[in-house]
C-alpha cells in the first residue's frame, strides 16, 4: 500500500482522536488548565547591524561563529551563524524534548519567512507540479474504504459552536475533500488576498520539491531551532522568557477558548501575513506560532536521550535513523517545528522553541507550511550549476 493512500486511511479512521495528535497535542489535565499567560514581545524589530549580532549581552550563552560568506546574500535569506547552544526544553509538559544537551551547527543561509502563497504558486506554475493533496488514491490500493477517503484532500481545522472534550481531536479537524494549497479550506475557499501568508498544506514531499526547486533544502530540526532562538540561547519564548511584555502580541497563536472561541487578540484567526509580527534576533520572521514548519528529521520521542548519551557536544545533528511515535506506531514521521494559529495554552504549549511537533510526510494540514535553507557549500553548488545552464 502505497504511503499516500495508507495515511489516508489510517488518520481519518475511528482512530482519528489518537492518530492527529501530529497537529497539537494535549499536555496533560493539569497543564491544560494552568494559566501561564499568552504570549507578547519586547520591543520592536532589531535594526539591520544587530540582525547578525549574539546576543551575549542579554542573558544568552550560546557560543557562535559571526562570519559570514562573502558570495553575497541570497535574495530573501538571512545568514544564521554557525555556534553551540542548549537545545531542548526542560518543561515539564515536553517530555519528548529533554534532556536539554548541547548541540553544535555549521552557519547556513536561511529563509527570513515561511514560503508564501505567492511562492510557492510561481513554482507550481513554472513546474506543473501537483501536490499530495491534490491527487487521488487509487480504490484498489484499500478496498472497503469510504468513498470521500479517496478524492483529493486534506485536513482542514473546524471549530466547533460549543465547548467539547481536548481528547477527541475529531471534535475539530476533519478531512475536506478538495482542500489544496490554493484552497486551503476547501474547494469554496481561495488563496486570493492571501498571497503574502504562508502556503499551507503543504505535504513533506511538497516541501522537498519546492526547496529543490530553488536550490535550497529543508532544515534539520538543530538548525530550525538555533535560528529561531536569534542567539538567546535557554529562553522560554523566542523573544525571552517573559510571556506578556509590553502587552504586545509576538505571535500568531489561538486565545479565547479553544478549539470553539478564539477572541484573536493578536488579530487574527487564521493564518496571519508573513512578517506581522517583530522578527527575532537574527532578523527572521514567525518562528513562533502561524504555520508548524517541516524539518528533515525522523520524529522519536527518545532522540534527545540518545544525543544526551554521547556526554560530549553534538556537531550538527541530522537527526534518528528511523522514526516511532508510541501514539501511532507504524507510522513514519517528521519532526516540525514552531506551533501554529491554533497552538493554545489550554492545549498545545508547542510554539515554544523547545518544543518538539510531528507529522506524517504524505499529508498537510491547514496549519502546516516550511521554509527553505542554504549552507555555503549549497550555495556555491548552486551558483556552478546556474553558471552551466546558462
Amino acid at each position: 500500500m502505497k504511503p499516500v493512500a495508507r495515511a489516508r486511511r489510517v488518520r481519518f479512521s475511528v482512530n482519528l482522536a489518537v492518530v492527529l495528535a501530529v497537529y497539537c497535542s494535549p499536555v496533560g489535565h493539569a497543564e491544560q488548565t494552568k494559566d501561564v499567560g499568552e504570549p507578547h514581545c519586547v520591543g520592536e524589530a532589531p535594526s539591520r547591524h544587530l540582525l547578525r549580532k549574539v546576543a551575549t549581552d542579554a542573558g544568552a550563552t550560546s557560543s557562535a561563529e559571526t562570519s559570514v560568506p562573502q558570495s553575497g546574500e541570497p535574495e530573501g535569506m538571512v545568514w544564521i551563524p554557525g555556534g553551540t547552544f542548549w537545545m531542548g526544553s526542560a518543561e515539564p509538559m515536553f517530555p519528548d524534548a529533554r534532556p536539554i544537551h548541547q548541540v553544535h551547527v555549521d552557519g547556513f543561509w536561511m529563509d527570513r519567512t515561511t514560503v508564501t502563497n505567492e511562492q510557492f504558486a510561481a513554482f507550481v506554475k513554472a513546474t506543473g507540479y501537483v501536490t499530495a493533496a491534490e491527487r487521488r488514491v487509487d480504490p484498489a490500493e484499500y478496498p472497503g474504504a469510504p468513498a470521500e477517503m479517496l478524492e483529493p484532500g486534506a485536513p482542514v481545522f473546524t471549530p466547533p459552536s460549543k465547548p467539547v472534550p481536548l481528547n477527541d481531536l475529531r471534535n475539530w479537524w476533519r478531512w475536506q475533500p478538495g482542500a489544496s494549497w490554493n484552497h486551503p479550506e476547501g474547494p469554496s475557499s481561495s488563496i486570493e488576498g492571501r498571497e503574502k501568508h504562508p502556503v499551507v498544506q503543504i505535504a513533506y514531499e511538497d516541501a522537498l520539491a519546492y526547496a529543490k526547486w530553488v536550490g535550497a533544502r529543508l532544515p534539520t530540526e538543530a538548525e530550525w531551532e538555533f535560528a529561531a532562538r536569534g542567539g538567546q540561547d535557554r529562553k522560554t519564548f523566542v523573544w525571552g522568557d517573559q510571556d506578556m511584555p509590553d502587552n504586545k502580541p509576538m505571535a500568531n497563536i489561538f486565545q479565547g477558548h479553544f478549539p470553539d472561541v478564539n477572541s484573536a487578540k493578536d488579530g487574527f484567526e487564521g493564518t496571519a501575513p508573513v512578517c506581522s509580527f517583530p522578527m527575532n534576533g537574527y532578523g527572521l520572521c514567525d518562528l513562533s506560532g502561524n504555520v508548524w514548519q517541516w524539518t528533515t528529521d525522523w520524529y522519536r520521542p527518545d532522540y534527545y536521550q540518545m544525543l544526551a548519551a554521547q556526554h560530549d557536544v553534538v556537531r550538527n545533528p541530522r537527526g534518528p535513523a528511523d522514526s516511532y511515535d508510541p501514539s501511532d506506531p507504524g507510522v513514519a514521521k517528521r519532526v516540525q517545528k514552531g506551533g501554529s494559529f491554533l497552538c493554545s495554552d489550554q492545549y498545545c504549549m508547542r510554539y515554544r522553541p523547545g518544543g518538539r511537533g510531528k507529522g506524517e510526510a504524505a499529508i498537510g494540514a491547514s496549519n502546516v507550511g516550511f521554509r527553505v535553507v542554504l549552507s555555503p557549500a549549497d550555495q556555491a553548488s548552486r551558483k556552478e550549476s546556474s553558471d552551466a545552464a546558462r
